[in-house]
């Protein structure tokens, strides 16, 4: 068991050594307030640009195949919903406001939409149709996944990837370990780092995405429909200690703390339309 420990504490310094703390956007009403760590060989432009290649190319197949939506009744209900929460996005990082947003429709069964680094969005029509999404509940998946464009996950997922594998190949040749050992500094990665980074994450893109759809004038109480719908279209979701997202109860019993703090500013919204 010390090896691991001292796997994490070799984790911590070369994972700071090569990283800057960050705070990539505001607090916000729901308060979300963590400093994170990026490595400063990795840009945020560096990361946008790559993805803003990897985001063409993933129209490019679409629009080759016939399943890029830019015209129906749809691809205008998600443009205009993307549209009032993209304009919510300066309250928690004003440079978002100069951001190359772009929002797409692919016609597919896939239950999905991610927002990608700078701004690249893409909603599979599925998603809409197959869970008979209202636009209150469309705004909570895409305020979501806004979050965390703005929180940049990617790119601190990223960093703490990089760390992690450095860390790894360091404490295999300083501590002696050999194929076993190195298993368990796998799972100590994993399970130490990894996925409860990434439910953190997740957490607070659910929080920011809930601020967003509140002020767009979007009811954040959807976001409890929203995800009882997910929750049901799912065929057995991992138990939460082994999954990169909260369980269905942690996540709705956040959602349901918060909605009080941001209830102020949706009606606000409403009085204002």
């Amino acid at each position: 068991m010390m090896s691991v420990f001292r796997l994490a504490g070799v984790a911590a310094v070369l994972l700071l050594a090569g990283c800057q703390a960050v705070n990539t956007t505001s607090g916000g009403a729901v308060g979300v307030n963590r400093q994170q760590y990026m490595f400063t060989m990795l840009s945020s432009q560096e990361l946008n640009q790559m993805y803003a290649q990897s985001y063409q190319q993933t129209l490019s197949k679409a629009a080759d195949a016939g399943k890029l939506d830019r015209n129906s009744a749809l691809a205008q209900r998600v443009n205009n919903v993307a549209r009032r929460l993209i304009a919510q996005t300066p309250v928690f990082r004003a440079d978002a406001a100069n951001w190359n947003w772009e929002t797409n429709v692919i016609a597919s069964d896939e239950l999905n939409a991610n927002v990608g680094p700078g701004g690249k969005i893409i909603v599979y029509s599925g998603l809409v149709k197959n869970l008979d999404l209202s636009d209150d509940e469309l705004a909570a998946v895409l305020g979501h996944e806004i979050a965390h464009a703005l929180r940049e996950h990617s790119r601190e997922a990223m960093s703490k990837a990089y760390g992690a594998e450095l860390a790894k190949q360091g404490a295999v040749a300083l501590l002696g370990l050999g194929q076993v050992g190195g298993q368990l500094a796998d799972t100590a990665v994993q399970y130490g780092m990894t996925l409860p980074n990434s439910r953190g994450n997740e957490n607070e893109a659910d929080l920011i995405g809930l601020e967003l759809a509140a002020r767009a004038g979007y009811d954040p109480n959807a976001a409890i429909t929203l995800w009882n719908k997910m929750d049901k279209a799912g065929n057995g979701a991992p138990p939460e200690f082994m999954s990169t997202h909260p369980s269905s109860s942690t996540r709705l019993g956040n959602l349901k703390a918060a909605i009080p703090r941001v209830m102020p500013l949706y009606e606000q919204a409403r009085g204002q339309r």
